[in-house]
């Protein structure tokens, strides 16, 4: 199988997260694995965001965007802070944008997309304050190996 993404692709989804965290005090990070080791990609989006210190943030703001590429499962999950300003729907509808451009082979512009609408939605609550610190690293992380 192919590598989802390229390192030009990589490249681009690094650069909207550090464009969506510009005007807020939150914080975005994508993880990808071939495979989903729950049976629920957002039971499996939470333990990720755990593994990764992303509910250590001061806000809890922090906003995961999860896919298991093998398994053709993602999810999109916020830390509290977040979520309670928001719900359930916002993310459920990075979920279809994402599937829709999937479903194309466009895995880079639905994640830039989604990347950037969940920046947007993080300003809205959480605007970037003066003393602001980057909380988390903006790489992408990946899980298990491409052969799993």
């Amino acid at each position: 199988m192919a590598k989802f993404l390229s390192k030009e692709e990589e490249k681009t989804i690094i650069s909207a997260i550090k464009e969506a965290e510009l005007n807020t005090s939150g914080e975005v990070r994508v993880h990808i694995e071939p495979r989903c080791k729950a049976d629920d990609p957002v039971t499996r989006a939470k333990e990720v965001f755990s593994e990764l210190g992303m509910h250590e943030t001061e806000l809890h703001n922090g906003v995961i965007i999860y896919v298991a590429t093998k398994d053709h499962k993602m999810a999109v999950w916020g830390d509290k802070g977040i979520h309670e300003k928001i719900g359930q729907a916002f993310w459920e509808d990075e979920i279809a944008l994402m599937k829709k451009y999937f479903q194309a082979d466009d895995y880079e512009s639905g994640l830039r997309d989604a990347i950037l609408m969940v920046g947007d939605k993080l300003k809205e609550f959480f605007p970037y304050q003066r003393d602001d610190i980057n909380e988390l690293d903006d790489e992408i992380s990946y899980g298990g190996k491409e052969d799993e």
